[in-house]
């Protein structure tokens, strides 16, 4: 900057200033909303030789769709709109990102000052309006030309990416004033981001270990322990299969492993994992007999009720929540202790410590012959059914999505669905879902936001609400040709409600929770340039899930279900898992 400088080249040192930074520090992937106030940061994004842009003209819709991208990337995705309502829609996918643990910077243009509650058009009180959601918030001075402010500047930046990545991760959220002119200087801009310039500071953080003290009794605590059990949740780290399978082995543990722990799929020692678990722990004679001493919980909280169940029912187990985030997973109430560790760490220390440890090999044995009754019993029942069900839907995915698949599952039924009839394999399948919130918001957003980051053939189950809610979000698949494939189980209302006891409430139970629609997703699908099937029989939809896999752009396949034949449907599973346990001896 040099003296006298006009309001647009303070305006575009101001901007340029930021965006390097946050490209510099790694941030390099923007989901912008059009809009006027914004004009600075997206002008200066666009300049920018290093940055991507991505366009989503629903600040809603692009809330999850960045989540999506930043999931997939492991990395932050930065957020840009304008001024007013435009950052209120952000909040959804910012509590899902908070939730979730999920970094995103987000970047909310603002009116200066003086332009702040005095009835200004498109001005709202945008400061801290998300609230907790989010892991830091600064609102930035207007454009100064000061060197000072500017070196405030880079280091708010800097600052902004350490709290989104740090732990755990998650949304940061910059309010960016500005006064008018708002196009910044385009020669200038070039010419700065063409300047070496030093970084501002960087954080640099290592993994949370325990001293040798706390290790050597935790291994004492193990290997006392004759009957362990291991639940992990969603959103384990990548990095904790193989030392967390080889620690179950030596333990003795079965792994109750949640479709979205990373632990269900793939080329990892799977001998000790279980997955249909929900489906035998329903039974009540099982559930009581095999009690636990020892349970130890990594992830967030699991998404099978009987699971959840059976471990408030076997209170005196000593139940141990491992959180490398340091957070406090335990809504039940019955951790005895909560270890702030990195998981994989803590596994590869404890196993190096138990030594002769002698579990109970009955205990495991005993659960490992209830995985295979189970599993025989509901392989067997759907042998016996060429009809399509939403059942039948998981164990048909699981038979035909490739190595190196990404499978995106929607809330409600599916989620759960997905959870007891999508059985492990040793390919590696990456299995995703909005569990921070549980919502049905963005997940098609979401699940495109995968799409876009390059994740492999990605699958989309989802219900017709699910589908309904975030329609918007079809676009960017053809804003940015994504390919993609969206399982559409179309059930014409809220299926889950059919389980739950506001079932019983007939005289208004269609009204307030079935929610019959009547809806034809085919226009929809026409208006997005989708190409669209609906099947009617589990061959058609193999063959055209195969068909879709290979395909580009975006495919809806339609799978019609009855709300009331599918309760019966689930219902027919478990007399057939518990008779299957019983003829195996397990209970």
């Amino acid at each position: 900057m040099h003296d006298n400088a006009t309001p647009q080249q303070i305006l575009t040192a101001w901007a340029a200033t930021l965006i390097d930074e946050l490209v510099r520090g790694g941030a390099d992937r923007f989901v912008i909303s059009p809009g006027s106030r914004s004009t600075p940061l997206a002008l200066a994004i666009a300049r920018h030789p290093a940055a991507r842009i991505w366009m989503h003209y629903d600040e809603r819709s692009a809330g999850f769709f960045a989540l999506g991208m930043a999931r997939a990337r492991r990395a932050p995705v930065t957020l840009v709109c304008t001024s007013g309502t435009a950052a209120a829609n952000y909040l959804p996918s910012v509590i899902e990102a908070g939730l979730s643990h999920t970094p995103l910077l987000l970047l909310t243009a603002d009116r200066p000052h003086e332009l702040r509650d005095n009835g200004a058009p498109q001005a709202i009180d945008q400061i801290g309006i998300f609230g907790r959601n989010t892991r830091w918030f600064s609102d930035l001075p207007e454009p100064l030309d000061d060197p000072a402010a500017l070196d405030h500047l880079r280091s708010v930046a800097a600052r902004a990416l350490a709290a989104a990545v740090g732990s755990p991760p998650g949304p940061v959220h910059l309010n960016c004033p500005f006064r008018e002119p708002l196009v910044p200087d385009r020669r200038m801009l070039a010419d700065y981001y063409r300047q070496e310039r030093p970084a501002a500071a960087r954080v640099v953080a290592g993994r949370r270990t325990l001293p040798a003290a706390v290790l050597d009794r935790l291994a004492d605590q193990l290997a006392a322990g004759r009957r362990s059990l291991i639940l992990c949740g969603p959103g384990c780290p990548d990095d904790l299969a193989e030392p967390l399978t080889r620690l179950a082995a030596r333990l003795g543990a079965p792994i109750l492993a949640d479709p979205l722990s990373g632990l269900r799929c793939g080329p990892h020692d799977r001998s000790m994992t279980l997955t249909a678990y929900d489906a035998f722990l329903r039974d009540e004679r099982f559930a009581a007999r095999y009690a636990p001493d020892l349970a130890l919980r990594f992830g967030a909280v699991p998404t099978s009720k009987p699971a959840l169940l059976f471990l408030q029912r076997h209170a005196a187990a000593r139940q141990i929540v491992i959180d490398g985030d340091a957070g406090w997973r335990d809504p039940a109430n019955r951790a005895v202790e909560l270890i702030h560790a990195d998981p994989a760490e803590l596994c590869r220390a404890l196993e190096a410590r138990l030594g002769g440890a002698s579990p109970d090999s009955r205990w495991a044995q005993s659960w490992l012959n209830a995985e295979r009754a189970a599993h025989r019993a509901i392989t067997a029942l759907f042998a016996e059914q060429a009809e399509l069900s939403e059942p039948a839907v998981f164990a048909d995915l699981a038979a035909t999505l490739p190595d190196g698949a990404t499978l995106v599952v929607g809330n409600s039924m599916p989620i759960r669905d997905c959870d007891t009839f999508f059985p492990g394999c040793p390919r590696s399948l990456t299995i995703a879902g909005n569990r921070g919130a549980n919502g049905i918001d963005g997940l098609v957003s979401t699940a495109l936001g995968m799409a876009a980051a390059g994740t492999g053939p990605l699958t989309l189950v989802l219900g017709d609400l699910s589908l309904y809610h975030d329609s918007n979000g079809l676009l960017a698949a053809k804003l940015h040709r994504l390919n993609a494939t969206i399982v559409l189980i179309n059930n014409d209302g809220g299926g889950i409600f059919s389980f739950l006891p506001q079932a019983s409430e007939q005289d208004s139970f269609e009204l307030l929770f079935g929610t019959p629609h009547g809806l034809d997703f085919r226009p929809l699908a026409d208006f997005y340039g989708a190409d669209f099937i609906r099947v009617t029989d589990r061959a058609a939809f193999r063959a055209a899930l195969q068909t879709a896999l290979g395909g580009k752009g975006l495919r809806i396949i339609e799978v019609r279900t009855d709300r009331a034949e599918n309760v019966e449907r689930h219902r027919t599973v478990w007399p057939r898992v518990n008779a299957a346990l019983e003829h195996d001896g397990v209970i």
